[in-house]
This record gives C-alpha cells, sequence and structure tokens, in this order.
C-alpha cells in the first residue's frame, strides 16, 4: 500500500487505548480507505460487514446471516443488540467491528446507532472492541452525519478522513522517477492510490497517459464517468460546468456566459461539486493590496477530473478517431508545462510544511497560501504569527531561473502591498549565474533546486 504511514499509526493508536471505541472512517473510494481497513486488521480478531443499500428489514437478516456463517451459531432474534452480543474475539485480544458504508443502516434504521453505542459501553458484547464506521459518501458523512448522531457523537472517539497522499509519499513510492516525472504523474493522477497503485513506474509519463487513460482499455479511461455517476445526477450540467472550469473560466460570471446556466443553477451545482471535493473556491492570501486580488474563483480540486476535463474531454472525437498517441501528441504534449506549474507550487509548499515541521524554517509558519493578482500572482505567502512573510517564486518551466522573473515578482508584491522578510525560490530546472551572484550576497534570499531535494 503506498503511503497512509500517518493513518495506520492513528488506528494502532486506538486500537492499543484501553476501552472501547468509534472511529469513523471516510473518504472517496479512490483514495482506498477500505484497502486501508484491511491492512489494519492484518493479524488482529476482527468482524467485517458490507453494508449494500438495501431496505432496512434485508440489511438487518444480511447482517445476521453473515454472522451466523462466521461465527457458526444459530441466532433466533433478528436485532443489532442481539447481533454485538454474539460477536468475539475468542480471547483477551479487542475485537475490531468494521461496518462498510455503514450510512445504508444508519439512515433507515435508528436501533442501529443505538445498538452500536450500546456495544461502545459495554451493554452488550463485553469484551474490549474497536467500531470501526466505514463511508466513501463524503457529504453525508460531513453535513448529514452530525444531525443523526446528536448527542450521542460525543460517544464517538472522533472522524478520520482519508485525503489524497501527499507528493512526498508519491514521490517515495516512483523511485526510478526524477523530478520532473514525479510532478507530471503528480499532476495527472494526484494523489490517488488506486489510480498510483496501478501506474508503470518503469514507463515514462506519456507510455502511462496513453495506456491507461487515452486507450479505451485503459484502467482510468472511464474512471471519470464512473464517479459523476456514482455520486451525481443531471450529468451534462456537471461535464458543462467541469469543461468550462478546465478551460480557464474560474468565475461565476464567466461560467455563466460560458454555459448559459442561471447564476443560481450554477451556484447549486458548484456547491454539489464541492461538496465532494471535485471543486474549490480559492481565496487569495489577505494582504494589504484586497482591492488588487482577483476574488470570486473557482478551480477543480480533483487533479484527475481536472486533467480529464483539460485536455481529454473536450477532444472526444479525436480520442476515439485517433491513436493514442497521436492524441497525445496533438493535445497534451504541447499544454502539458504550463498546466503542470500550479502542481509544482503545491510540491514546493509541502517542502516548506515539511521544513516547518523540522524547524528548519527562519520563520514559524502560521497561515500560508497564494496571492491571485488582477495583473501577477505570488507563487506562495508563507506568514507567521506576527505577519513576518516568507515569499516564494516557484519557477516549472523557464529553462532558468532570472532576476527579471524576481523583478515580476516584486511588481506582484508591490501590487499586494505586502513585503517579505526572507525569500525561497524554487526551480525544477536550474538557477541563472547572474542570479545566483547577485543573491549570494543577501542572506533573506535562500535558492531551492528541488531536483537536488526529489
Amino acid at each position: 500500500m503506498i503511503g497512509r504511514k500517518a493513518e495506520l499509526q492513528e488506528l494502532e493508536r486506538l486500537y492499543h487505548e484501553s476501552g472501547n471505541q468509534i472511529l469513523v472512517v471516510y473518504g472517496h473510494k479512490e483514495n482506498q480507505g477500505r484497502q486501508l481497513v484491511q491492512e489494519f486488521c492484518k493479524g488482529k480478531k476482527s468482524f467485517y460487514y458490507h453494508a449494500p443499500e438495501i431496505s432496512a428489514k434485508a440489511q438487518k437478516s444480511r447482517m445476521g446471516r453473515e454472522i451466523e456463517k462466521y461465527y457458526r451459531i444459530n441466532m433466533q432474534e433478528e436485532s443489532y443488540e442481539n447481533y454485538f452480543k454474539r460477536i468475539k474475539s475468542g480471547d483477551s485480544s479487542k475485537l475490531i467491528l468494521v461496518v462498510e458504508e455503514f450510512q445504508h443502516i444508519m439512515k433507515k434504521d435508528a436501533q442501529f446507532l443505538e445498538s452500536v453505542i450500546h456495544l461502545r459501553d459495554k451493554k452488550l458484547y463485553p469484551g474490549p472492541v474497536l467500531i470501526l464506521l466505514c463511508s466513501t459518501d463524503i457529504p453525508w458523512v460531513e453535513q448529514e452525519m452530525p444531525k443523526v448522531l446528536g448527542t450521542s457523537g460525543k460517544k464517538f472517539s472522533g472522524v478520520l478522513k482519508i485525503h489524497d497522499l501527499e507528493f512526498v509519499d508519491v514521490a517515495q513510492s516512483f523511485p526510478a522517477y526524477n523530478l520532473r516525472q514525479k510532478v507530471e504523474m503528480y499532476g495527472i493522477c494526484g494523489g490517488k492510490p488506486e489510480y498510483l497503485a496501478r501506474w508503470d513506474g518503469q514507463k515514462d509519463v506519456k507510455y502511462n497517459v496513453c495506456t491507461h487513460i487515452l486507450s479505451e482499455d485503459g484502467f482510468m479511461h472511464e474512471s471519470v464517468w464512473k464517479f459523476i455517476r456514482r455520486h451525481l445526477r443531471e450529468l451534462s450540467v456537471y461535464h458543462t460546468i467541469l469543461e468550462s472550469l478546465a478551460g480557464g473560466k474560474r468565475k461565476l460570471n464567466e461560467l455563466f456566459q460560458e454555459t448559459g446556466f442561471s447564476r443560481a443553477k450554477i451556484s447549486v451545482y458548484l456547491k454539489n461539486l464541492m461538496e465532494f471535493d471535485v471543486v474549490e473556491k480559492v481565496s487569495s492570501f489577505e494582504t494589504g493590496g484586497w482591492e488588487n486580488a482577483q476574488k470570486g474563483l473557482y478551480r477543480i480540486k480533483d487533479t484527475y477530473i481536472n486533467f480529464w476535463f483539460k485536455f481529454v474531454y473536450p477532444h472526444l472525437s479525436d480520442l476515439y478517431r485517433m491513436e493514442p498517441e497521436e492524441f497525445y501528441d496533438t493535445y497534451i504534449a504541447e499544454e502539458l508545462e504550463e498546466y503542470l506549474a500550479p502542481y509544482f507550487v503545491k510540491v514546493c509548499m509541502e517542502y516548506l510544511q515539511l521544513m516547518d515541521h523540522a524547524r528548519k524554517l527562519p520563520l514559524e509558519i502560521h497561515k500560508m497560501g497564494t496571492w491571485i493578482g488582477k495583473r501577477g500572482n505570488i507563487d506562495i505567502i508563507a506568514q507567521n504569527s506576527v505577519r513576518e512573510n516568507l515569499i516564494c517564486l516557484c519557477n516549472w518551466k523557464e529553462p532558468k531561473m532570472t532576476f527579471e522573473m524576481c523583478q515580476e515578482l516584486f511588481a506582484s508584491m508591490d501590487q499586494a502591498k505586502v513585503t517579505a522578510n526572507f525569500y525561497y525560490l524554487f526551480t525544477a530546472t536550474a538557477f541563472d549565474e547572474k542570479l545566483v551572484r547577485m543573491v549570494s550576497r543577501d542572506s533573506r534570499i535562500v535558492l531551492v533546486d528541488m531536483n537536488q531535494i526529489l
């Protein structure tokens, strides 16, 4: 399994904690929460139940049958109270009870939650138990579940959201790749373990895109369709909005002009997409130059959905007419570098966070973000609690970072009305010799060649 060390450590911590616990584990299916839980359960006593979307009566009967089969027992009464009396570890070790897609039960049967609480309170199975309630329904867990739980939520140990993997976890899993290949892969797949697990790290990015995305039998070829159909309705509306966002229409009014949908309708659909972590609203880092910052911007948050709607969806006719290699050369190769630049900024942000945790920065980061101006941007502003600033410039695609690029940064800083206590200049290529000589005399400026780090 790629990454997930922190999540496994949290599960182990709860497992070894005294008493009984309830933990909600949730996230996109593609982030492999199920595989994470199964990995955690290896070598431990556990009972696993996957709850399909069926009636409350059929659900209760199904769980009863599976408990009877697993423990080789007969039960006369169909109730969750009775079921949770009969599960067991067989010794003094803690039992792990896993209920996958538990929302399918909790939405229709209030008795399930009551019985889970009774199990946690040792009113049913008397031995130690860790109850893992797992779900891939992100909006329900984040918005509806708290209402369902009410005061019972105090009995829960918490929630564990399975996010996309960080770049460092992805990079470490592909040692044969250089920095450029790692960022290219990350800017296409994001941190989705399901995609990364089948990506061939011995082949270049073009091969993988052609084989796994552009070919009709590729394992990622229909994953966007499957994701959207699994969670959303009125696909034509969502497809239209996502294609517009990927094409650079980032404001509500731009989307209105591009799609022809009403502003109210677009707002509702953007809200739905944000609930599923597909889209996010972008906020500029707050500075004195607020009047010069762009506001009300949206962008596609899900990396692979962004890639699909940027490069593939607008050219579906040619996708099915051309060979994958021809399609790649025609529609992807030339624009890929520009597309990847924001993902390199994300990589540099993650580097700063790691350095901050190791206390190797000249200031302790309190907040960090990007300033998006009407004329120019600032890639990264990292600020401490007393508003001292570390300003960063990130060069992904230019052959060398030059002093002229720094001057453009200074112009953006004037627009943002922000000053710097320190500068970090990141490059994925090289530094101009003139720039190196100039900054060598200024201890506030640090040059970071990411090729030497990753």
